[in-house]
C-alpha cells in the first residue's frame, strides 16, 4: 500500500497522524502514507480517539460504530476502518469503478 488509504470493497482502510490538542478538529494534509487530522482534544486516556471518530463519523456520514480503529486508540499513529461511507472528503479518492478510472 504506497497511500495513506484504500479501500476493501465497501470499507476504506484509513492510515491517520493524529494532533491531539489542536485549536479545532480538522482534516489536515496527506503527509506521506498518513492522512493529518487535528483533534481538538487531550491525548488523555484515549479522548482524542474517541473524539475523532466521532468527527469523522460526522464527516463521513456513517454511524460511530461503522469505524474500527484497528490500532493506535493511544497513540498518534492509527489505522481506521471505516464500513460504507455515504460521503467523502475532497482527500479521500472513491473506490474505483465509482467515478475514477485506475492510473495507467
Amino acid at each position: 500500500m504506497s497511500s495513506f488509504c484504500h479501500w476493501e470493497g465497501d470499507i476504506l482502510v484509513l492510515n491517520v497522524l493524529g494532533r491531539p490538542s489542536a485549536r479545532r478538529t480538522a482534516i489536515g494534509k496527506v503527509i506521506g502514507r498518513q492522512l493529518e487530522i487535528h483533534v481538538a482534544e487531550a491525548p488523555v486516556r484515549g479522548r482524542a480517539t474517541a473524539h475523532l471518530v466521532r468527527f469523522l463519523a460526522e464527516q463521513f456520514q456513517v454511524d460511530v460504530s461503522a469505524i474500527v480503529v484497528v490500532f493506535g486508540v493511544y497513540k498518534v499513529n492509527k489505522q481506521l476502518r471505516i464500513t460504507a461511507p455515504k460521503r467523502l472528503p475532497a482527500v479521500i479518492p472513491p473506490p474505483f469503478g465509482q467515478g475514477t478510472q485506475p492510473r495507467r
